[in-house]
């Protein structure tokens, strides 16, 4: 396994740099450690809605967590608002840095995570596939 640190800056999106970062080092398979930061716009797809809820104001962020690829990403994510009230749900685009997002990725080498349609969710659902693994 390998660990990817970086940092994303003020009016970085999250998901955007992400993936980006994901594409330019050509990542199969990682898993999200750990990401700490701020952001001042929040763009979250929340459980059952059709699109996107967008919040603007001083977010801190509790919890990033998911699994991710180049072939594409499923993370969640949690945040506080200034008075400590936490809300959360599927990351999309349009979450924006505010001070800074610390990010600690884990490299999953020979191993591929691909999105795949699954007609019974209507989404496109994680299928994992192992390099000369026999699994």
């Amino acid at each position: 396994m390998k660990t990817h640190t970086f940092r994303l800056e003020p009016e970085e999106d999250l998901r955007q740099s992400l993936e980006q970062f994901l594409a330019q080092r050509k990542i199969d398979a990682a898993a999200m450690v750990t990401c700490v930061g701020s952001l001042s716009q929040v763009a979250l797809r929340l459980a059952g809605a059709a699109g996107p809820t967008f919040r603007e104001g001083d977010f801190e962020i509790v919890s990033l967590v998911g699994t991710l690829s180049r072939h594409g990403v499923h993370l969640h994510l949690a945040v506080a608002d200034a008075r400590g009230a936490m809300f959360g749900g599927h990351l999309v685009e349009g979450c924006s840095v505010r001070t800074t997002a610390e990010i600690v990725l884990l490299e999953l080498p020979g191993t591929t995570f691909r999105r795949v349609l699954d007609a019974s969710t209507g989404y496109r659902e994680l299928r994992v596939d192992y390099k000369n693994s026999g699994a």
